[in-house]
């Protein structure tokens, strides 16, 4: 009899044992479940920043004189852009005839969107500015500036102010 006992408790604990693995594996018994959905969602504006390095011409002698700057604009992807350039901050400068200023003394200058120094950079608009359109990256463009040959000015520092604007 001892021997058909030892056998009951050996069958129960495997019993025992397959029932307690069968709920870890499972989950409660007659657990359910639910499922939702939501949406998710985000507006992208069309967006663009803008800056700008030193136009820096060397010591002027009265020889032709150039010098470049580059404008860094960064778009949203596929946003049409135009960067134009002010007139500086020179009393009656235009933007076709710029003014550097030592005091009251000035000193012409000229700023362009090509090499060869033909092609005005203004700020109207399907004018005189130069048009792009975003690729979400950095895209720079070069400024081009000249100072002319035989212009003996009062020697000193001038200086001017341009602000580059991109309108998108």
């Amino acid at each position: 009899m001892a021997a058909a006992t030892h056998r009951h408790r050996g069958s129960g604990a495997a019993l025992l044992l397959a029932v307690l693995a069968q709920g870890a594996s499972s989950g409660p018994a007659g657990a359910a479940t639910a499922t939702a959905t939501f949406t998710v969602s985000a507006t992208v504006q069309a967006t663009c920043v803008i800056s700008a390095s030193a136009l820096a011409f060397a010591t002027y002698v009265g020889l032709l004189a150039t010098a470049t700057s580059t404008l860094s604009i960064t778009c949203t992807n596929t946003t049409p852009y135009n960067v134009g350039l002010s007139a500086g901050t020179a009393s009656g400068a235009t933007v076709t005839s710029r003014q550097m200023t030592a005091g009251a003394v000035t000193l012409a200058y000229t700023l362009t969107s090509d090499a060869a120094h033909t092609v005005n950079w203004g700020q109207t608009i399907g004018t005189d500015t130069v048009a792009g359109t975003g690729n979400g990256t950095i895209q720079v463009l070069t400024v081009y500036g000249q100072i002319g040959a035989g212009l003996f000015i009062t020697p000193g520092s001038y200086t001017d102010t341009i602000i580059a604007t991109v309108t998108y």
